[in-house]
């Protein structure tokens, strides 16, 4: 007996009442006709680099939710980094706001 994972969207039926007997009969005709294509299932190095890839990316994109974070609460504070450096987490913007801070702890003191 061969099995397929097939995608849903490829055998969609036509619309009306649905039931599971109706689908299963759709399904064994387009299977009996040959219109049901297998999909691809990857092997397992390429799903655990897919994994890695997204896990990437998602890193990515919360390192950059992070950077606009901070420049909403430095654009908050009337710090307007952004408008003199093209990189707010740059290093010379970060030497910049280290100077500001330390600049307030010597006031603090």
């Amino acid at each position: 007996m061969e099995f397929l994972v097939v995608n849903a969207q490829h055998m969609k039926a036509v619309t009306g009442r649905k039931t599971d007997v109706k689908d299963a009969e759709w399904i064994a005709k387009l299977l009996r006709q040959g219109l049901l294509k297998a999909s691809y299932i990857p092997d397992r190095n390429q799903r655990e680099l897919r994994e890695l890839v997204r896990y990437q990316r998602s890193i990515i994109e919360e390192l950059a939710r992070q950077h606009n974070r901070i420049q909403k609460m430095l654009g908050g504070s009337n710090i307007k980094l952004d408008s003199v450096v093209s990189d707010v987490m740059g290093a010379s913007a970060r030497n910049m706001l280290n100077a500001i801070a330390d600049a307030k702890r010597s006031l603090k003191n």
